[in-house]
């Protein structure tokens, strides 16, 4: 390994960053124009992704374990949300 991986590693991320914030905002006009409600669930399945990759790319970033455990948490939590909405979006109610 050279002197020069580090930083390379460290660019990579931020670019990485950047890049998954720019899709959570092109996710999230999907999320507001739509045009039909499923196309709206999938943006917001794709931004819970996106948030993931954010929070792993800040672990990897920051050095620090914490922020991997709160991306599985956010995975998690997003997944549940994902299949109530589309529930709710077929058959009109989440619990029956």
């Amino acid at each position: 390994m050279t002197e020069s991986d580090p930083a390379v590693l460290e660019m990579a991320i931020h670019g990485g960053l950047i890049l998954v914030s720019a899709l959570c905002v092109l996710c999230g006009y999907r999320v507001i124009r739509g045009p039909t409600n499923p196309d709206r669930v999938v943006a917001l399945d794709a931004i819970a992704t996106n948030v993931v990759a954010i929070a792993v790319l800040f672990a990897l970033l920051t050095d620090r374990g914490l922020f991997m455990t709160v991306s599985l948490v956010l995975a998690i939590i997003g997944f549940i949300a994902t299949v109530a909405v589309a529930k709710f979006v077929t058959e009109g109610e989440v619990i029956e």
